[in-house]
Parts: C-alpha cells; sequence; structure tokens
C-alpha cells in the first residue's frame, strides 16, 4: 500500500511537469502569434519583451510571489497570520535538503505556479507592442508579478483567500467563495484589463488614426507566425486547464481533468466559428485568417474558469458567447474608443476573462461543484450552492463580486504604474524612434536579412566593379 501511495505521489508530479510545460510552452505561442501581428521593424523588441516576462516573473516568484500567493492565514494576502512553515514558499526555503518533499510536488507545484505568472505578465505585451520604452514595460512587469498578480492569486485560489472556494474556513469567505477553476479572472482577466490601461495611456501608434479619426490598417508582417502561435496556444491551454486539477492519481481527478479538456476544445472550436462568421458578415467582410485565431483565443478564456464545473453542450455555448463578446469589444476598443491595442489583449483576454468568470454562475453543475469542491459535505455551505440555471442561490453573486474586486485591484495599480511612468515621460518612445522602428534603433538591427532592392544590388555591383573584384560584364 505504501509503495502505491508513493507511485501515485510521483505519478502526480509528473502530471504536473508534463502541464507546467504546456503552459510554459504557451510563451512560445504568444512569441509567434505578437511577432506575427506587429511590424517587421518591431520584431525582435516584442520578442524580448516575451523572453524578460519569462525571467522577471521566475526571480520574482521564487523570492515571495509564491509565499504572498499561498503563505499564511490572512485572508486578503499571504503574509499576516502565518504559521510555522510557512516560510517554505519564499526563497524555497523550505524546499531543499532535508526539507524536500518526498515525491517532489512542493516543488513542482511551484513550477506550475511560476508559469501562470509568466503568463498573466505576458498578455499585456501585446497591447503595448510598438511604442512603449523597454525600461516602462519592465517597470510594469516587476509590478504586476511581484504586488498585483500575487494577491489575486491569493484571494481565489489559496486556502485561505476572502474569495476562495477552497477555504475550509467558511466563516472567512464571501457566501463561500468564486469559483474561476484555471484563471479566467486570476490570469486572463488581470493581464487583460492591465493592458486595457496600458493601452489607454500609451495612447495609438502614429499612422492609426487619420486626422479625421478614421481607422487605418496595420496588418502584421506574417500571418504565418500569427496561425503558428494560435495553435501552440491552443495545445499550451491543455496543460493550463486539465492541469489545473494538480494532479491526476485520483478518478475524480482524471474525470475533471477529461471532462476539462472536452470543454476546452469545443469552447475553441465555437470561438473561432461564430468570429470568422461575424466578420465575414458585418465586419471586413472577408474570411480573415487573424479574426479566427483571435476567436479560438476568446473561446479558450472563457473556458477557463468553468471548464471543470459545465456538461460539453454548455462549453460549446460558452466559447460561442465569448467570440461575441470578443467581436464587440475589439469593434468598440477601435472604432468608438479608438484605444489603439495591437493585439486585441483586453477584448480576448479582459473582456472574455470578465465573461468566462460571470458565466460560471449561471452554469456550473451542482454535479460537479458537489463532488469536485465538496461543498455538499460542508454544513456551512447548503446543497444548491451551483450556477443560477440550476437553482443555485449563491455562486452568481460571489462571482460578480470577484470581478468587481479584481478590476479595482489591477486598475488602481495599473492607473499609477502607467499614468506616473506617462507623467515622468518614460512611457512611450519617441516619435523618431517609432518612425524607424525599434529593432533598428534600439536592438542592432533587423530580425530577418531580406534580399536587396534593386538600387542595392546595383551600388552594390557597381562597388565590386570598382575594386575589380569582378567584371564589369557581369
Amino acid at each position: 500500500m505504501a509503495t502505491l501511495e508513493k507511485l501515485a505521489a510521483s505519478m502526480d508530479t509528473f502530471y504536473l511537469l508534463v502541464c507546467g510545460v504546456l503552459v510554459f510552452f504557451m510563451q512560445a505561442g504568444f512569441g509567434m502569434l505578437e511577432a506575427g501581428s506587429v511590424r517587421q521593424k518591431n520584431i525582435k523588441n516584442i520578442l524580448l519583451k516575451n523572453l524578460l516576462d519569462a525571467c522577471i516573473a521566475g526571480g520574482i516568484w521564487w523570492a515571495w510571489g509564491m509565499g504572498v500567493a499561498n503563505a499564511g492565514k490572512d485572508a486578503f494576502i499571504g503574509l499576516a497570520q502565518g504559521e510555522k512553515g510557512d516560510s517554505r514558499y519564499f526563497f524555497l526555503m523550505g524546499e531543499g535538503g532535508a526539507g524536500e518533499h518526498p515525491s517532489g510536488y512542493e516543488n513542482i507545484f511551484w513550477f506550475f505556479q511560476f508559469v501562470f505568472a509568466a503568463t498573466a505578465a505576458t498578455i499585456v505585451s501585446g497591447a503595448v507592442a510598438e511604442r512603449c520604452q523597454l525600461g516602462a514595460y519592465l517597470v510594469y512587469t516587476f509590478f504586476l508579478t511581484a504586488f498585483v498578480y500575487p494577491v489575486v492569486v491569493h484571494w481565489c485560489w489559496s486556502g485561505a483567500g476572502w474569495l476562495s472556494a477552497f477555504n475550509a474556513d467558511h466563516d472567512a469567505t464571501f457566501v463561500g467563495g468564486c469559483i474561476d477553476f484555471a484563471g479566467s479572472g486570476v490570469v486572463h482577466m488581470t493581464g487583460g484589463i492591465t493592458a486595457f490601461w496600458a493601452a489607454l495611456f500609451l495612447g495609438a501608434r502614429r499612422g492609426r488614426y487619420s486626422s479625421d479619426g478614421k481607422l487605418i490598417e496595420m496588418p502584421g508582417h506574417s500571418s504565418v507566425l500569427v496561425v503558428l502561435g494560435t495553435f501552440i496556444l491552443w495545445v499550451g491551454w491543455y496543460g493550463f486547464n486539465p492541469g489545473s486539477t494538480l494532479l491526476i492519481s485520483t478518478d475524480l481527478a482524471a474525470q475533471t481533468a477529461a471532462r476539462a479538456a472536452v470543454n476546452t476544445t469545443l469552447s475553441a472550436a465555437a470561438g473561432g466559428l461564430i468570429v470568422i462568421v461575424l466578420e465575414k458578415l458585418i465586419g471586413s467582410k472577408c474570411w480573415d485568417v487573424a479574426a479566427i485565431c483571435n476567436g479560438v483565443l476568446a473561446g479558450l478564456v472563457s473556458i477557463t474558469a468553468g471548464c471543470a464545473t459545465c456538461v460539453p453542450w454548455v462549453g460549446f455555448m460558452t466559447g460561442l458567447f465569448g467570440g461575441l463578446v470578443y467581436f464587440g469589444t475589439s469593434k468598440l476598443m477601435k472604432y468608438k474608443l479608438k484605444i489603439d491595442d495591437p493585439l486585441d489583449a483586453f477584448a480576448v483576454h479582459g473582456a472574455c476573462g470578465i465573461w468566462g468568470v460571470f458565466s460560471v454562475g449561471f452554469t456550473a453543475d451542482p454535479d460537479y461543484t458537489s463532488d469536485y469542491y465538496g461543498w455538499t459535505n460542508a454544513t456551512a455551505w447548503t446543497p444548491d450552492y451551483a450556477g443560477a440555471f440550476y437553482g443555485g442561490d449563491k455562486l452568481l453573486l460571489a462571482q460578480f463580486v470577484a470581478i468587481l474586486a479584481q478590476l479595482a485591484w489591477v486598475s488602481f495599480f495599473a492607473i499609477i504604474v502607467f499614468g506616473g511612468l506617462r507623467l515622468l515621460g518614460l512611457l512611450r518612445i519617441s516619435a523618431e524612434v517609432e518612425e524607424a522602428g525599434m529593432d533598428a534603433s534600439k536592438h542592432g538591427g533587423a530580425a530577418y536579412e531580406t534580399p536587396l532592392s534593386h538600387a542595392e544590388t546595383t551600388a552594390l555591383r557597381k562597388w565590386l566593379t570598382e575594386q575589380k573584384l569582378v567584371s564589369s560584364t557581369v
């Protein structure tokens, strides 16, 4: 029996390793998607930001991010009222030598949490593309991963958070807590709201709008990279959502992971289909590749909160409505508010993240909530703590409050950081640098070696002939 238990524990560690690697691979997906969506003169810059997100998040999550998110008993932040042993989350001090977990689970749990933090940070890079100073971007990344995101994680996912469905102290939670299984709110809404304020304070790219306020298209340089990035992100989501069971060695965990994978697939498909149809009928009037890519991502973000607690047809409808939310928000941002968000980061992650969290308040199936969260076994909670469509009378309110709390928390820091950087003149690059492109002016040259133009070829041939390196007849 002891051997089987050890094997099960090792299996859980390996499962989180595989899922964590899939989530980390999403950084490559974001990199390809963003590189393809920007103009050729800014490719190196956007890729550098993606790399720095992972590096900064790794250091901060090791130093104190994990501790703020998970340590202590305080319902607001994981620092106060800590008990013996909580220090293991700060610099992983408890996970070395004799103190290391027998199966390595604590270390792999840190890794799994780190890749989520890196994802939240990377979402914003698309919104600030082609015009944000690198120094300003690093400041924002530091604040998000060090102060903003860990607190949201603590609220919703820790065993002590005031919004956490996993909080055993029922009196410390808001009507039992909210359900955000894999992070429509915690990860995507956090990144998406930050992206909104970043794009607003930065202003539109030069030439994005005409003198009379009409939108001027600025297509990215590679549809191939956009589609490749989208597929990589879709694959990575199978680590993101099913992996959030945090183990696989029990029947319940395996069943939940399988359900999450099915709902993830259906929601992504529905989001892609509805957006490309809308784009063809009332948008650009063409079969837009970029539109279906963002539709797929909208569906993925929308289902991330409820992937474990809804039946398949609900998963499909969640993605369908998520596509509608994305499409409407994107058009509103571009044409009415005139906020230039090159990757539609807010429309995809912010707006659809809000929808994903809110939808759970309607669609959470009591069979799944009672099984996974054990609510029916808790005397302090009522058996009907489920979605409103199933007669639940608490969850919808908890979801709504979670949205409001995260909107306020994230917006507060984003306004201070981006507003402060703008006042100091440290937010946006100069007009000259923006015109030339950041690759040439800041990163040592273009990302690609492009073929010489006819004039450049003629000049080169003339020079080679003058140096008698080639015949004049060549």
